[in-house]
């Protein structure tokens, strides 16, 4: 394993101290931040401490910390004696009381001026939450534009100390502490040459593998396996990618408290992120899996390729076989693709079924309702200020009340290209981050697209014609099908990128043919029927009347399974209704339909 190596800001700032004065940190300064106390001793630090120790090494005397608040504290180094800081803020001109001196905004002004000017040993300052010294920064209230009018003042008026052999030209020096630097007066740092301004990332794979191992430490037995330990290690590091160090401690903490194995520490992480203890993926029935190719056929009629390409998808889903399940990617990913009416939203629907034993689990967006380029902010939220924003996402608000869902963006070439660039990280990172700020896990989703893309294409003269047709084979529609989604990603989106993180997901439905369509009519009279009989009607259909429904029913199917459906309800399912109320048939008497001719039924009791 490699030495630690301190994070760029930090060295930033040991670089830059002899050189300027004044500094405004910005960014992740509200996490923990890693800190090499000692050789090779790596611990999660606040800012503050950090800030504090490295100071102390650069050869500072003293480190004095501001709040709003609270107003002034010195923070002491290792041993030394508390009446030392008191010390140092009487000689700042304050009073302190129990470590502390209370300051308004105008005695921070007047202090700000004795510290940047004191003699002998140089001294820093940290202005904590510095974010909150003004309620406006565009519109300074007098007190504020004084403070920060001094603060620049200063900035030019100050000398650095003369070089010597043992020492650096080092100033008195303040640190600004702020969320971003526009929380202060942009006319302060902008041109300033006088101030730098250092930005702190979240921390990166490097800052987390570092402090791994004091965080996962207390969870390791004794006896514990070198190799398990350094698997734990990388679970933990892959798993929280993209996470604050608060995030890492916490998770720690979550293990300890909740028994869970070092190990298991993806589960552990897993358990942060989604925020339940139990997997419902783990209490899925793998037999019931096994065995789902007949129950999931009941239900989506001529698919078979679809429907053994779909499963296996599940499969490696439940696995983990081929994902790494250390990172954040959703649980599996499908690209439905075929013609209307053959069975994607309802093979979407039956896995859910399957998976969770309830669709309330499928969650669904028709991407024909956000064509329009902001519709982005219908699915990860407004931003703050604009209208909307207290509301939250839909896709965000859902993934975040069931983060264990099958998640179904219908028609997903009708949705704006822009929209196509939040699926994109979806699939990469598997991380929505709201308009709330609120980070979203799509690790533990089921991701099904479906498209038309293929059917039809636009001939010479702009004519919108079809594709493929029922008499291809499959493997025609399939090649062809493959090659449009190919050319439509790659040069008309100019997004290959997605295309390549669906992979070989792509999953190719067959047009209804007339043998399929035969069963799926079956099946819809059928179902009709045994409706009826439910709510007290038994009615029977006589071979003409079937015969005349059949044959309605398959003229075309070109709207495949749905088109069925359509032809049913108009042809025996409103006759029957009407005939029940405008005869006045009661429950409990068996009727029959004896005809069925261009929608007329007739309907007599036997």
């Amino acid at each position: 394993m490699s030495s630690y190596e301190q994070p760029r800001w930090l060295r930033d700032l040991q670089r830059f101290l002899p050189l300027k004065s004044q500094f405004a940190l910005s960014g992740n300064v509200r996490d923990l931040q890693a800190n090499e106390v000692a050789a090779g001793m790596v611990v999660p630090q606040p800012l503050n401490d950090v800030l504090a120790h490295t100071l102390r090494e650069a050869g500072y005397e003293g480190v004095v910390l501001y709040e709003p608040i609270g107003g002034f504290r010195a923070i002491p180094s290792m041993g030394e004696d508390a009446s030392t800081g008191d010390n140092l803020l009487r000689e700042l001109g304050l009073t302190p009381n129990n470590g502390q001196a209370a300051a308004a905004l105008d005695l921070f002004s007047e202090t700000l001026e004795r510290l940047v000017h004191r003699q002998g040993e140089p001294i820093a300052l940290i202005v904590d939450f510095a974010s909150r010294l003004t309620v406006r920064s565009p519109d300074l209230s007098a007190a504020e534009h004084q403070l920060f009018t001094r603060a620049l003042l200063l900035s030019h008026q100050v000398r650095g100390r003369p070089a010597g052999s043992q020492r650096r030209p080092y100033f008195n020096t303040v640190i600004w502490i702020v969320e971003k630097e526009g929380d202060l007066p942009d006319w302060l740092l902008v041109n300033n040459p006088r101030i730098r301004s250092i930005p702190i990332p979240k921390p990166d794979q490097l800052s987390r593998r570092a402090l791994a191992p004091a965080l996962l430490r207390p969870l390791a037995a004794t006896d514990l396996l070198p190799e398990v330990y350094q698997n734990a290690i990388n679970a933990f590091v892959e798993g929280t990618e993209g996470m604050l160090l608060l995030d890492l401690s916490a998770i720690a903490v979550l293990a300890k408290v909740e028994g869970v194995p070092i190990s298991q520490m993806s589960d552990a992480v897993r358990r942060y992120k989604v925020g339940v203890t139990e997997d419902p993926w783990q209490r899925i029935d793998r037999n019931k899996i096994r065995k789902a190719e007949t129950f999931v056929h009941e239900r989506v009629k001529g698919q078979k390729q679809a429907v053994t390409h779909m499963l296996d998808i599940v499969k490696r889903a439940m696995t983990g076989v081929g994902n790494n399940r250390n990172g954040n990617r959703p649980r599996g990913v499908a690209f439905f693709a075929g013609p209307t009416g053959v069975g994607k939203t309802e093979l979407a629907k039956t896995i859910t079924h399957l998976l969770f034993g309830d669709e309330s689990a499928y969650i669904r967006f028709d991407m024909s309702e956000f064509s329009a380029e902001h519709a982005d902010q219908r699915l990860i939220g407004a931003p703050p200020g604009y209208v909307g924003y207290d509301a939250g996402g839909e896709l965000t608000n859902a993934i975040r009340e069931k983060p264990f869902s099958v998640v179904l963006f219908d028609e997903i070439e009708k949705a704006h290209p822009r929209i196509l660039d939040k699926f994109l990280q979806i699939l990469d990172d598997g991380v929505l981050t709201s308009g709330r700020g609120h980070r979203v896990y799509f690790s533990e989703a089921l991701i099904i697209f479906t498209s038309n893309l293929g059917i039809y294409r636009t001939d010479e003269v702009g004519r919108r014609v079809q594709n493929v047709s029922a008499s291809d084979s499959y493997e025609a529609v399939q090649a062809q099908l493959l090659s449009e989604i190919s050319r439509y990603f790659k040069e008309e989106l100019n997004r290959p990128e997605i295309l390549n993180r669906i992979g070989e997901n792509l999953v190719v439905f067959d047009f209804i043919r007339e043998d399929v369509a035969e069963q799926i009519f079956d099946q819809m009279v059928n179902g009709v029927l045994t409706d009826l009989q439910s709510q007290g009607y038994t009615i029977s259909l006589s071979d003409g009347a079937r015969a005349a429904l059949h044959a309605l029913c398959l003229k075309n199917l070109a709207n495949g399974g749905r088109g069925i459906r359509n032809q049913v309800e108009a042809h025996l399912v409103k006759p029957v209704a009407r005939a029940l109320f405008d005869q006045d048939v009661q429950p409990g008497t068996n009727l029959h339909v004896n005809a069925l001719e261009a929608g007329t039924l007739t309907l007599v009791a036997v």
